[in-house]
């Protein structure tokens, strides 16, 4: 199982993971089709499905296109709103790519049908990869647009917090500098967090991306997965977990430069795809 990661659009990725021994390809969240077009056609592979893990346009865009390109393709996906779907999948389901082998995992919460999708082979080797989509980021987890902290408590801790550690991390956004100036305004005195950030800047000059990590990695930086923690549950003034929670995705929200703050309008625009047009253009 080979792993393409592409980056798209001002800070998205999406992935195509590839059965090497058939050549056949699965892509999550095909955003940008002209951009998959030309790494599968490099790559030599056929496209077979598309697993998206939430319906925002920045994940699910490409659908509908690569729909009519590829007669039969199949689109996977949680939500009736994500465009060109086939097959919806619950919570658990488990799919199969030849020797690739998928297990869905409801993580609603950024989007009350957000799925991400789990991936390894049988007597492989490799570390399996969880594609997290806007649910868990390297350094950080996702708003909370439809739903709550109690959600997201759960998909960290009871759903994807208890995958095996070596679990290789693919999420949506290259956001990891960013979240890890928050963790260590958390934990400050968190060396593991200094070390990671200081490699991602390093990246980031470098034009790189910051995935995969592991979820073992998260643990130790990751303050959202680190609710329990002393330094963590002091900084939030709380020592319930879905409090502590619920503040540190409040603080990280604030935390944001006012520039970077997109204002609600422009937000529901891209949402409803209103600026399409205008980004193929780009």
């Amino acid at each position: 199982m080979k792993v393409k990661v592409i980056s798209v659009l001002e800070d998205n990725y999406m992935y195509l993971v590839i059965e090497e021994s058939t050549r056949d390809a699965v892509a999550v969240d095909a955003a940008v089709p002209k951009r998959l077009l030309e790494i599968i056609r490099k790559e030599d592979v056929v496209l077979r499905a598309i697993l998206t893990t939430h319906h925002h346009w920045d994940h699910a865009r490409g659908n509908e296109e690569l729909a009519r390109l590829f007669p039969g393709l199949r689109v996977f996906g949680a939500d009736e709103r994500i465009g060109a779907l086939t097959h919806r999948v619950t919570h658990g389901q488990e799919l199969t790519f030849g020797a690739i082998r998928v297990r869905c995992l409801f993580t609603p919460c950024h989007t009350s049908g957000h799925m991400c999708y789990f991936m390894w082979e049988d007597d492989s080797p490799d570390a399996p990869a969880l594609f997290s989509g806007d649910t868990l980021f390297v350094g950080g987890c996702g708003q909370f647009f439809e739903g709550t902290a109690e959600q997201m408590h759960t998909n960290l801790t009871q759903i994807l917090g208890t995958l095996p550690e070596d679990t290789k991390v693919f999420c949506g956004h290259e956001c990891t500098v960013r979240n890890l100036k928050f963790a260590l305004k958390v934990e400050p005195e968190n060396e593991k967090v200094k070390e990671k950030l200081a490699w991602a800047k390093q990246r980031e000059d470098e034009d790189l991306p910051t995935v995969p990590s592991t979820l073992h990695e998260e643990f130790l930086y990751n303050p959202f997965l680190r609710v329990t923690e002393e330094p963590v549950q002091s900084f939030t003034g709380r020592t319930d977990p879905v409090e502590v929670l619920r503040i540190l995705r409040s603080q990280r929200d604030n935390f944001k430069k006012a520039k970077e703050r997109p204002n609600p309008p422009a937000m529901l625009a891209f949402d409803w795809g209103l600026f399409g047009p205008l980004l193929e253009k780009k």
